[in-house]
């Protein structure tokens, strides 16, 4: 077996390679790259109206405005619902930070709630009680390629008048209930960074909504927050547009994107059928198709030890995230720490493995037998 697979795989098996992923279709990128530099037009141009019109059909609905980048998507997603200083945001603590960043460039104050200790997803029963009720919005945040209980959040938002703000930037493509991700909220946000299921060849990003207004407003925002052009006519406009070549990439990636999926589902069932160590946690995904296997963490409680086990296998891996938002030496608020136990032992045993879909059979027998074979 090892021998079989010292022929098999490279040096090393990388955590991502976007280049790898995206070289069935150079063609069709320096294709699409000629023909930006073709046109003479490299922002705001017809590569982005039509990307803006392929990925809101690809979501089945609603309206896009194509901005910088998935940070910018956040921020400019809740100033489009008019979130403003003073207002209160719920949000996770366990994914990394954009969300809350987004929250406080608002100058509004985060409420951080904890998550399903299986799926590390928000729960909807930490959304009682009247702090909750009281919030202008909610970020729903779809970690690691699976997506939130949909269904009871926004019976729960409506309920309370809660706006939502979906964050999808790990979910490209999931659904749930015949409905995209994206598709359930006020208003959405993306990212394209390189590393995402549908990724740029830089940064990049999209504000997705049903609401043609919260889309219009959006694209006044991402250029300075003009309505006509030199008239400011909102505050908390930026320079935030989505490029030509970034779009004419991601025109050229967006049709793989179903395929590609439909491979990390097939790396994601092997890792979760075949990884048996005691040792090793395998985390509760939904099998029904919905799940696009964005990440693939693992839980360890000798996470050092595997991950250096794993690095002298050859075998990269990346912790997603290893310190809370609530931790946050610059977010720490020293007279109020919520308690957070799900997330914090979370963020002690959490270990991802690669998963994108250029992982080859061989490597991904690799991936599994290395943690099998792993000892405390």
């Amino acid at each position: 077996m090892a021998g079989r697979l010292s022929v098999s795989i490279p040096l090393v098996i990388a955590f991502n390679d976007p280049m790898r992923e995206m070289a069935p279709i150079r063609a069709e990128l320096d294709a699409a790259l000629a023909r930006v530099l073709d046109s003479g037009w490299l922002v705001l141009g017809d590569e982005l109206a039509h990307f803006e019109n392929e990925f809101a059909e690809f979501l089945e609905g609603g309206h896009v405005a194509g901005v910088a980048n998935g940070s910018d998507a956040l921020e400019l997603a809740l100033r489009a619902i008019d979130i403003g200083p003073d207002d209160t945001v719920i949000n996770v603590a366990n994914a990394g930070g954009y969300a809350s960043t987004a929250i406080l460039a608002c100058r509004a104050h985060p409420i951080f709630v904890d998550v399903d200790p299986d799926t590390g997803l928000i729960d909807p029963e930490q959304l009682e009680g009247e702090t909750m009720a009281s919030a202008r919005a909610i970020i729903i945040t779809h970690l690691y390629g699976q997506m939130a209980n949909m269904p009871a959040l926004a019976e729960w938002a409506q309920t309370t008048n809660t706006r939502i703000v979906e964050d999808c930037a790990q979910a490209h493509g999931a659904r749930m209930a015949g409905r995209s991700a994206g598709a359930w909220g006020d208003i959405a946000a993306f990212s394209f960074y390189p590393t995402k299921n549908l990724g740029a060849l830089g940064d990049a990003g999209a504000v997705c909504s049903a609401n043609k207004a919260l889309i219009e407003r959006v694209r006044c925002l991402r250029q300075y927050g003009w309505g006509e052009k030199y008239v400011h006519e909102y505050a908390g406009g930026r320079n935030s547009r989505l490029d030509e070549i970034q779009a004419a990439c991601l025109r050229a990636r967006l049709p793989g994107l179903r395929a590609a999926n439909q491979r990390r589902r097939l790396i994601g069932r092997r890792y979760q059928n075949e990884i048996n160590n005691p040792l090793i946690a395998v985390p509760n995904r939904r099998d029904d198709g919905s799940d696009v296997y964005h990440l693939y963490p693992v839980r360890c409680r000798q996470r050092q030890a595997l991950m250096e086990h794993l690095r002298k296998e050859s075998i990269q891996t990346a912790i997603h995230y290893p310190l809370p938002d609530h931790q946050q030496p610059a977010w720490k608020d020293r007279d109020h720490v919520p308690k957070l136990p799900h997330t914090e032992i979370r963020a002690t045993e959490i270990l991802s493995l690669p998963l994108n879909s250029a992982l080859t059979e061989p490597e991904i027998d690799h991936v599994i037998d290395a943690c099998n074979r792993f000892q405390a």
